[in-house]
């Protein structure tokens, strides 16, 4: 154990996403953290030739990469869709930024896709005006996700984009280690009439309190519809063999040429979904359990400057939705993005399938947050 696990690990898990914006909830990160943030560059023309599931595993591999460089220690992250960002203390950092540049070298090379990647110190954003504040939202009794405000966050990422602070790729064949991430379940067609993918910012200049009345108004409209709009279904998502991401697993493995990894994961990917079909329980792993956990632990709804949700809503909800943000941008208050689309789709990272708090990251399936971005951007500007 590090002397950094101990902040993050004190910080007290909320359960009522509804109190997302109370600001008691948040923790500033101590001054001698730093915020690793990671994109894809055009990722927009990635989605455009229908690579969704190259762009989220992508984003989904940097939370890999770093947690299993950190040997499994806790430390706050969020996962974006076509990136990620996360905060690590200073006895973390060397390890982290092994494992961010090795990612993008891995990205480049096996995913053929460009990631930049960045750390920047929390003390060169609060010499800014700017903070970075911590919470801990429990989805479920197994974990927690964390959720970021003080515009820190907001801040590192368009320094990345500038540029700034960038870490360099690690040399050619360099890869990560990316035990436990795979995407072997198939997409999860709405059932309540479309997923809606929603992303909502402040705008330049908005009074806070605005903002977060804003923010609060979306949240107890979602929390109304069914199961609060989560888009996987409650047996959990459909999983079929072979996976559409058998390719994508077999990537992440280490050692050997790609047909034998791909031969590797093909027979135990079977393996596994013999287990699930036929609920075979099998030295403690127990199917019905796993898929439970799959559902609580979905990560559809996160805080990061911002309110990120993947939602299975009705047109009346996406309307609802779309005339409190109209109202609230005409007013100066957010900028926001939304995309819609027929399916939403499910990456995850489970380092053990004996223990519960394995992670399940969500994104539409045909665009996601990094659409909702687009739009977003379009209306910026």
């Amino acid at each position: 154990m590090t002397p950094d696990a101990p902040f993050y690990g004190s910080i007290p898990v909320f359960r009522g996403f509804t109190s997302l914006m109370e600001p008691a909830l948040y923790s500033p990160l101590p001054d001698d953290w730093t915020i690793g943030v990671a994109d894809i560059v055009d990722s927009t023309k990635a989605i455009a030739a229908q690579r969704y599931k190259a762009v989220n595993m992508a984003g989904a591999a940097v939370i890999a990469a770093v947690t299993n460089a950190l040997e499994g220690r806790e430390f706050p992250f969020v996962f974006g869709g076509d990136g990620a960002s996360f905060a690590v203390g200073p006895g973390d950092l060397e390890a982290a930024r092994e494992a961010l540049a090795a990612t993008a070298t891995w990205v480049r090379e096996d995913l053929d896709l460009k990631m930049r990647v960045a750390l920047v110190p929390v003390s060169a954003i609060r010499a800014k005006g700017l903070d970075v504040r911590v919470a801990r939202f429990g989805p479920s009794a197994n974990l927690s996700y964390a959720m970021f405000s003080g515009g820190g966050l907001a801040f590192a990422d368009a320094a990345m984009k500038r540029g700034e602070f960038a870490v360099p790729e690690a040399p050619p064949g360099t890869q990560p280690d990316l035990s436990g991430l795979s995407c072997r379940f198939e997409v999860m067609p709405a059932s309540r009439g479309l997923i809606l993918s929603v992303l909502v910012m402040p705008a330049a200049g908005a009074d806070p309190l605005a903002f977060r009345k804003v923010i609060e108004d979306i949240i107890h409209l979602v929390e109304r519809s069914p199961d609060a709009g989560r888009p996987v279904p409650p047996q959990g998502p459909p999983l079929k063999w072979p996976s559409q991401g058998l390719d994508y697993e077999a990537r992440t493995r280490r050692g050997g040429p790609l047909l034998t990894r791909r031969a590797g994961v093909l027979a135990y990917t079977f393996f596994v979904y013999l287990l699930m079909r036929f609920d075979i329980g099998i030295g403690g792993f127990l199917p019905k359990v796993y898929k439970r956990q799959v559902v609580e632990n979905s990560d559809f709804r996160k805080y990061d400057d911002g309110l990120r949700m993947v939602l299975d809503c009705t047109p009346e909800l996406e309307r609802a939705l779309s005339d409190r943000l109209a109202i609230a941008a005409r007013e100066g208050v957010v900028r926001y993005g939304l995309h819609q689309q027929d399916a939403a789709m499910m990456t995850c990272f489970t380092p053990s399938a004996l223990r519960s708090d394995h992670v399940h990251f969500i994104d539409g399936a045909r665009g996601g947050y990094a659409s909702a971005a687009t739009a977003l951007k379009t209306m910026a500007g």
